[in-house]
């Protein structure tokens, strides 16, 4: 998602916004954090996002993060990573609880499982911190209602960048064999991770091995969250397989957002 790094007032007045307070951060890593917000927010689907905002030096600065937490779940959370020199990040980075953030409150955003058709499995594949959206969907009833199973890959560069491996153990645990995760490293090898990158693992068949399911147009909707690289290449691998990006005019079994 992009969106300008500085708001304008017309911008800003076009938007309404809820003055919340930090609950607190989880440092995954140097520069990987949740942040948790106490907000009032309008009613949002699993996979949307909202825009955060933080006046700095002057300059309102505003993006748009994923919400982390199920609808309904309190408080909101938004799991982000530090860019370098970035407008906003590094300051999310510094907020400790206590301190105030605007949050926008209307949700936005079509990564949403009522814009998918059903299918007999749902591929949720998320690089980074993409992952984000695809946990608030699997925190509800949605998903389990609607497809016989679901599969989780998660792919990062290092171990310690696969977070939120507690709260998918506790998803494992609750719904057994009907959510498969697998977990993927580009970077070094790792006890029962798969290594490389989610297009290859798809094009040589290993990711399907892995989940022990089979990834095809007939029996799977594929939703793609993170790395624009990512994103362009899974779907090229997708679509030689004949599957084709999902739209409501033209259904297809291919949902994506890019994030950077």
């Amino acid at each position: 998602m992009a969106i300008p790094a500085k708001e304008t007032p017309s911008t800003m007045s076009a938007q309404r916004w809820a003055e919340g307070m930090v609950v607190s951060q989880r440092h995954w890593t140097d520069t990987l954090l949740s942040l948790q917000v106490m907000a009032e927010v309008a009613e949002f689907e699993a996979g949307q996002f909202t825009r955060l905002s933080l006046d700095i030096g002057g300059e309102v600065i505003t993006r748009p993060y994923s919400f982390v937490n199920a609808p309904g779940e309190r408080p909101l959370e938004f799991y982000y990573g530090i860019v370098p020199g970035g407008p906003l990040s590094p300051a999310l980075a510094r907020l400790a609880a206590g301190d105030r953030i605007l949050v926008a409150t209307a949700p936005a955003g079509f990564l949403v499982l009522s814009e998918v058709p059903d299918a007999d499995t749902l591929w949720l594949l998320a690089t980074g911190t993409g992952i984000g959206p695809f946990l608030s969907m699997l925190g509800t009833e949605t998903p389990w209602r609607r497809f016989r199973r679901v599969v989780l890959v998660h792919a990062a560069r290092l171990a310690r960048e696969l977070a939120y491996r507690d709260k998918l153990a506790a998803l494992a645990s609750r719904h057994g064999e009907r959510l498969r995760v697998v977990h993927m490293l580009s970077r070094e090898p790792a006890a029962d991770v798969l290594t490389g990158r989610i297009p290859q693992a798809i094009a040589d068949g290993r990711l399907e091995r892995a989940a022990g399911l089979a990834l095809d147009a007939a029996g799977a909707q594929v939703l793609l969250c993170g790395n624009p690289g990512m994103v362009t290449e899974t779907t090229a691998v997708l679509r030689a397989r004949g599957m084709q990006k999902h739209r409501r005019r033209q259904p297809g079994q291919i949902s994506a957002e890019s994030y950077w």
